[in-house]
């Protein structure tokens, strides 16, 4: 297994925050994602394309979708050989919401696919920083 993390305060409500997260043409723009398709709600199947790779869509399922505190987007390959799983959590703080993203990638064959992938740090950095610019302005 191995994961990406990334953790921002935002100065705005845990509610402003998760409206811009689960809207698909909000998260489209400066945040590194190029699009989304589909709907956000609890199982519903999206897919993404991502500046990282822009020609490669992903499809994950919307796995938890707890307003406004908890988001999960679950994919990857048949029979659990790879699989990702991303979650989104929003904490209320003093200063206003305390974000955190996790995706943590596992299953038989990661140890292979880690080697192809690219470095997803600054992709990270890049949504996380966008989504604290939209929420605050």
């Amino acid at each position: 297994m191995f994961a990406y993390d990334v953790t921002r305060t935002i100065a705005a409500r845990p509610e402003q925050v998760w409206a811009i997260l689960t809207d698909p043409a909000a998260l489209a723009h400066g945040m590194g994602i190029l699009r989304i398709e589909g709907r956000i709600a609890p199982g519903a199947r999206i897919k993404v394309w991502s500046e990282v790779s822009p020609e490669r869509a992903f499809p994950v399922r919307v796995a938890t979708l707890d307003a406004p505190r908890r988001m999960v987007w679950q994919g990857g390959m048949p029979l659990g050989l790879f699989r990702g799983v991303r979650t989104f959590t929003l904490d209320a703080t003093r200063e206003g919401t305390a974000f955190h993203m996790r995706e943590e990638f596992s299953g038989p064959f990661a140890p292979l696919i880690r080697r192809s992938m690219p470095d997803l740090t600054p992709s990270f950095a890049a949504f996380a920083d966008g989504l604290k610019r939209k929420a605050e302005a």
